[in-house]
């Protein structure tokens, strides 16, 4: 936590992957304690593990709603930061409309962790992954028409890369392989038409998911920061910073 308050920041954006979902809630409670700063956050795949999908986001909109430092993005309506710049947010997930589902070898162990998968058929885990993404598409979308007028910026907190882009891994993209179960195209095709609509508004996106880093320009005003992480060793990946004129990512610099 000394990393975190080192910043001295006025809030945390956690980017999904905060435990398992038999202890999640116990984990947020503890996080937003031990920082005592607003915490807005999405989860993860691995926040689901040993649940359900459905059991997991009402147990952590349950604590939510007790708690008044945390926010649940997927289950929350744009935030005003400042004037003029709002944060939205939703899960988001892999949902193999990106790559070759079909002839990848891949298979994550969501399918064997998480009730929702390995209580079906293998043959419908495809199906079921596109209904997760599209079911995040809905929801962000709705969130970003409901925007004001007077919105610039907008900055978008989600778990998995929306674009095959910005799917990073050891500094390349993802494969056709991978990019099935880390990359939520519905909500790249999403964030694309807002950005193509909204032209002067800025947009921001930050995610994880791959372990790895890496910045995607995806035009000339949508950027998707993708972080990297490391198993038990949470840590900050950078720092947001918002005025009423600009918004700005820093990488946090550390020593060996």
């Amino acid at each position: 936590m000394g990393e975190i308050l080192d910043c001295q920041g006025d809030g945390l954006l956690v980017t999904g992957d905060i435990s398992e979902g038999d202890d999640v809630v116990f984990e947020l409670r503890r996080l937003a304690e031990a920082v005592n700063q607003p915490v807005f956050f999405v989860l993860g795949n691995h926040d689901f593990y040993q649940s359900s999908i459905a059991v997991t986001r009402q147990r952590v909109m349950e604590i939510c709603r007790e708690h008044p430092l945390l926010t649940y993005l997927t289950d929350a309506q744009p935030i005003e930061l400042c004037s003029g710049c709002y944060l939205v947010g939703d899960d988001g997930w892999g949902d193999a409309t990106q790559g070759d589902y079909a002839r990848s070898p891949i298979r994550l162990n969501d399918f064997r962790l998480i009730t929702d998968f390995h209580s079906i058929s293998s043959k419908t885990w495809q199906k079921r992954l596109k209904l997760e993404g599209q079911a995040s598409a809905e929801r962000l979308a709705q969130k970003l028409h409901a925007l004001p007028e007077d919105a610039d910026r907008v900055l978008v907190i989600t778990h998995v890369p929306p674009y095959r882009q910005s799917c990073w891994y050891e500094g390349r993209t993802t494969d056709d392989w991978w990019a099935p179960f880390f990359v939520c195209g519905a909500v790249g095709e999403v964030l694309s038409t807002f950005a193509k609509s909204r032209p002067m508004i800025q947009l921001t996106t930050l995610c994880g998911h791959t372990h790895h880093g890496g910045i995607a320009q995806m035009s000339s005003n949508h950027c998707v920061y993708t972080g990297s992480a490391e198993y038990g060793v949470p840590r900050v990946e950078a720092v947001v910073s918002v005025s009423s004129s600009s918004t700005q990512i820093s990488s946090i610099s550390r020593t060996s």
